[in-house]
């Protein structure tokens, strides 16, 4: 296999950008009213100043923003940055505690756009609490969210700065991906009994193209399916990736009964990659693809 060298040509880092545009960040007098991913119009007297993100995806946004100081809740899985964990925690974002949301006094919650969300957001609507829905399930996503959020808080000049980056920073990850002989063919090992995968409707499916790699189950339209193992092994992927929290310990899928079918499994070509990096749309998705370009490039993969 030939030699790769990654050059990453200079573009303005999202966590420069989020630095920059903090002064731009304090709160403004005025009503605001936008739109969310219900179609809910969302209408506050004054910009967000105490807000409860629901999601690790919207809290991720929100700090990036420069908008972290403002965030008084957030669900127990919304582990980035360092400082979201500082946040009080306020239990799940599917089906909310919402006596716990409420007693920090928030002015804005932000919820996933989920159909089982929508009592909690009628039992917030009736406690005077606004809520904005947040669809945060593609790349693209996280440039609507942005602006909305942005827009919700008097930070719409940061949200801007954030999507330009973004936007710099994903084309320019593509532009950089290795050029192999072939897309290396990837499945990715969401469950495993019965097996689940990621189809081409899926966030971490945006995240292997951008890398040069493919899905081997892109075929598949939706987000997610349940697949055969018998499948699995016929369509033969060069490498299986998995979601962890911890990634210096690489698990024997070869234990699993029947998985030593898969010639990625008995040649232990198994790449464990950071949940918290890949698994939900942010404004670290270049960072993702890079990361995962770069282990592409050191697979041996046959033309």
């Amino acid at each position: 296999m030939a030699a790769f060298r990654l050059v990453r040509p200079p573009f303005l880092s999202l966590a420069v950008v989020a630095l920059l545009a903090a002064c731009a960040n304090a709160p403004r007098d005025g009503a605001v009213t936008r739109v969310d991913d219900w179609g809910r119009t969302v209408s506050l007297q004054a910009p967000a100043r105490r807000i409860v993100s629901l999601s690790p995806a919207s809290t991720e946004i929100l700090f990036a923003l420069g908008l972290g100081g403002r965030v008084v809740g957030r669900t127990r899985w919304c582990d980035y940055p360092r400082a979201a964990r500082e946040v009080p925690d306020v239990g799940e974002g599917i089906g909310p505690n919402v006596e716990a949301v409420a007693a920090r006094r928030p002015d804005l919650v932000l919820l996933y756009a989920s159909g089982v969300n929508r009592a909690a957001a009628e039992r917030f609507a009736a406690l005077g609490i606004a809520t904005a829905a947040l669809q945060l399930d593609r790349a693209d996503d996280v440039r609507r969210v942005a602006i909305l959020i942005g827009g919700l808080a008097g930070a719409a000049r940061a949200a801007d700065s954030l999507v330009a980056a973004f936007d710099s920073a994903r084309a320019a990850t593509e532009r950089e991906a290795p050029r192999l002989a072939r897309r290396p063919r990837l499945y990715v090992d969401v469950w495993t009994d019965p097996p689940m995968t990621v189809g081409r409707g899926s966030y971490l499916s945006e995240v292997i193209r951008a890398a040069g790699g493919a899905n081997v189950f892109g075929d598949v339209r939706a987000s997610s399916a349940t697949v055969s193992l018998e499948t699995i092994a016929r369509r033969d992927p060069d490498a299986i990736l998995i979601l962890a929290s911890d990634t210096t310990r690489v698990p024997d899928l070869a234990a699993r009964p029947g998985w030593s079918a898969v010639r990625a499994v008995r040649e232990r070509r198994v790449l464990v990659l950071d949940g918290t990096l890949y698994g939900r749309p942010s404004p670290r998705m270049p960072v993702a693809a890079r990361d995962l370009s770069g282990r592409l490039a050191r697979l041996a993969v046959a033309p």
